[in-house]
């Protein structure tokens, strides 16, 4: 990787050719055009940054098998080359962008202080936190949809996603026996079934929202039905773990 970033650094610095005129002032780079090149060159954490927000809505949209580096490469001013050359592949750029929206769920998760709470109000915080989660991310969810698709064959590759979904069971685990040790949850429950369930009614409500709105005429992303869902989906998980 090292001698193909010399080489492309090389060059991206050759000189134009001496028989090439000095462009005029009409066909010379703009400023705004020489300053996503520079910030190309200098910052490459921006770059890869901006190639996986356009990569998460471009596989979210079509999948793996439609999506297209071409248009990413457009959609963030850079080249296939450049996103090769960061990613790989666009295998590579899939499993990325997979990895980042798993990361981004955990770390904002970790951010909710479970432990600081009672055990009834932290499993409230929890399911609240999830459906808000996936109604507002839900190129998130579609992705989750097209890698089931692929039947998890490029999440079995990522040790970061692996890693990261044990720690939303420990967080589970350790409400649940602290609500169980209070006598306020009753006993017997599996941590990864309770996830499963939290999962299954706050995606339903993303993965399923068009074909169920048009088969029941219900407007189900309508800000007061979301609410009665968000409402009814804590009621259901904490009636179920509640002794």
């Amino acid at each position: 990787m090292g001698s193909d970033s010399a080489s492309y650094t090389s060059r991206m610095n050759e000189p134009v050719h001496s028989s090439l005129k000095t462009p005029s002032r009409a066909t010379k780079p703009s400023a705004k055009a020489a300053a996503r090149t520079t910030t190309r060159t200098n910052d490459p954490a921006r770059t890869m940054a901006g190639i996986l927000e356009v990569a998460t809505a471009e596989f979210a949209s079509k999948g793996l098998s439609g999506g297209r580096i071409d248009e990413i490469a457009a959609a963030t001013s850079t080249s296939k080359r450049m996103i090769y050359y960061y990613f790989g592949s666009k295998e590579g750029l899939y499993l990325a962008v997979l990895e980042e929206a798993y990361r981004r769920m955990r770390s904002i998760e970790a951010e909710l202080h479970l432990g600081d709470l009672s055990p009834e109000l932290a499993l409230r915080r929890l399911v609240e936190f999830t459906f808000d989660h996936h109604f507002g991310n839900q190129d998130y969810i579609r992705l989750v949809m097209s890698e089931n698709i692929q039947r998890g064959e490029y999440l079995a590759q990522s040790k970061i996603i692996q890693e990261l979904n044990v720690t939303a069971i420990q967080a589970i685990r350790q409400l649940y026996d602290r609500g169980v040790a209070d006598g306020v949850f009753r006993t017997g429950l599996d941590p990864i079934d309770i996830h499963a369930s939290i999962s299954a009614l706050t995606f339903f409500n993303v993965s399923n929202q068009h074909t169920f709105g048009l088969i029941f005429k219900h407007d189900a992303a309508a800000a007061a039905a979301q609410a009665v869902r968000r409402s009814n989906i804590v009621e259901m998980i904490v009636r179920f773990v509640r002794r």
